[in-house]
C-alpha cells in the first residue's frame, strides 16, 4: 500500500531486497521479478510473505482454476502472477505510482497465451471502490499488506466491499508488532478467520478469512 523509500543504511539481512531483480520458480515457470527499492521502496521488492503465499497456492488447498481473484497491494506482482499461472483470472492492484512497474513485471512473466488472465488496475484502499464489483470475487489475496496502522480501516472497508459470503480471503503476514495482531482482531469482527499455514523458517502466517453474512430470518 505505502510507497516508502528506505535509507541507504540497511541491515545485511535486507540486502537481497536491494537487488535489481529476484528469481523464483513457481507453477512450473521461471519468474524474474524486477525490484526497485530506491524508487518505490517497500512496494517494489519481493517480501517473504509473497513467497510463502505462492508456496501455499501451489499446495492446491484453494481452488484457483477459473476463479475470479484480486490481489491487494501487489507490489512486484508475484502473487498475482502465480495465481494467474495456476488458472485464476486475476486483477492485480496497487496504488497509481507503482502501476507501470507492476505492469512491466506482469507482462514479462506471463506467457503470451496467459496475458489475458491478469489485468493490472489502480486501487487505493477505501477509495473508488464502486469501480470494483461488490462481492464480485471468488478470492482476495494479500501478502504483507498489514503493517501501517492508518490503513487498517480502509483495508477492512475494501475487503468488505470485494467479498461476498463465499469469497475466500488469504492474507500472508509476518506478525511484527502488536498493531498487526490488532488488525486481526478487527478483521475477526467482520470475518471468520483461521490460520491455515505457518512457515517457521520465514516466520510467515497465512490466514484464511470469509465474510460473516447476517442470517436471513425465515
Amino acid at each position: 500500500m505505502a510507497l516508502v523509500p528506505y535509507v541507504e543504511d540497511f541491515l545485511p539481512a535486507l540486502s537481497k531486497l536491494h537487488n535489481s531483480s529476484a528469481q523464483f520458480r513457481f507453477a512450473n515457470h521461471d519468474l524474474h521479478l524486477a525490484q526497485d527499492w530506491k524508487k518505490l521502496g517497500v512496494a517494489a521488492v519481493v517480501w517473504d510473505a509473497a513467497v510463502v503465499m505462492c508456496m501455499y497456492l501451489e499446495l492446491g488447498k484453494v481452488e484457483l482454476k477459473g476463479k475470479l481473484a484480486i490481489e491487494l497491494g501487489a507490489g512486484t506482482g508475484l502473487v498475482g502472477i502465480v495465481a494467474a499461472l495456476l488458472g485464476a483470472q486475476v486483477t492485480i492492484t496497487d496504488r497509481e505510482p507503482a502501476l507501470d512497474f507492476l505492469s512491466a513485471n506482469v507482462k514479462a512473466n506471463l506467457p503470451t497465451d496467459s496475458q489475458g488472465s491478469a489485468a493490472v488496475s489502480e486501487l487505493t484502499w477505501g477509495e473508488g471502490l464502486e469501480r470494483y464489483s461488490a462481492g464480485g470475487f471468488d478470492l482476495v489475496l494479500g501478502a504483507d499488506i498489514v503493517y501501517l496502522e492508518h490503513t487498517f480501516v480502509p483495508l477492512l472497508q475494501t475487503l468488505e466491499h470485494l467479498c461476498s459470503g463465499t469469497t475466500v480471503v488469504l492474507l500472508a503476514c509476518k506478525i511484527r508488532y502488536e498493531r498487526d495482531t490488532n488488525f486481526l482482531s478487527m478483521l475477526k469482527q467482520r470475518f471468520r478467520v483461521e490460520e491455515v499455514h505457518y512457515d517457521k523458517q520465514r516466520d510467515i502466517h497465512v490466514y484464511k478469512a470469509s465474510k460473516m453474512v447476517p442470517r436471513q430470518d425465515l
